[in-house]
């Protein structure tokens, strides 16, 4: 009975502890912001005592601000004339274009990145786990492989920021019909947390 009563309290309180440390670990990550102010406008000083959060909304203010300047003439000429500062910058400009790259298909409103959940049999036939619709392969690449490949990404569990990029034929996938965040909880619980149930079809 002890026992019982021990792993629910595990159930619970397990998923709680780390969620709110992940919080706890994300806004004192953007806290760090408050680096960028001089020391006599940083709320230690103007009030006494460190208040959790502060750095997280300067920081959020600050990621709307760059949009905004971004959007408007004067700020896309300073954004153009700050790339073209880092593209000539050995090093810094491999690491920058490529993750530039990657962000501006993963957070691009108009992008198809990450837009569809499918089945795929990886890494053999008969074994099968859900991926990732990332597009179809480069024309460069494209050439010289058979017609009708797309480019699918395989996350690992529980980390999904980690996987394997495939270009398979697309009559060997079958979508899902689930959205990408509930194939996300799906593959991060190892197939603990079921998705809701809907159908499966051929792409």
């Amino acid at each position: 009975m002890l026992r019982k009563y021990f792993i629910t309290g595990l159930l619970i309180l397990v998923p709680l502890s780390i969620t709110l440390w992940v919080i706890h670990s994300v806004i004192g990550v953007m806290d760090q912001s408050l680096l960028l102010l001089p020391a006599q406008w940083r709320p230690e000083a103007l009030l006494g005592v460190h208040i959790p959060g502060v750095g997280t909304i300067l920081t959020l203010l600050i990621i709307l601000l760059t949009g905004l300047l971004a959007r408007n003439i004067v700020g896309n000429y300073v954004l153009e004339i700050w790339e073209k500062i880092l593209n000539r910058i050995p090093i810094v400009n491999s690491i920058y274009s490529s993750v530039k790259q990657v962000s501006d298909t993963l957070f691009s409103s108009d992008g198809n990145a990450f837009r569809t959940a499918v089945l795929v049999q990886y890494p053999r036939p008969g074994l099968w786990t859900i991926a990732f619709v990332t597009g179809t392969p480069a024309y460069v690449v494209q050439k010289h492989l058979p017609a009708g490949l797309v480019n699918i990404y395989v996350p690992t569990t529980p980390n999904p920021t980690s996987g394997f990029f495939l270009m398979v034929p697309r009559d060997e996938l079958i979508e899902l019909d689930i959205s990408v965040e509930v194939a996300l909880k799906h593959i991060v619980s190892m197939g603990v947390v079921a998705p809701d149930v809907g159908s499966a079809k051929p792409l």
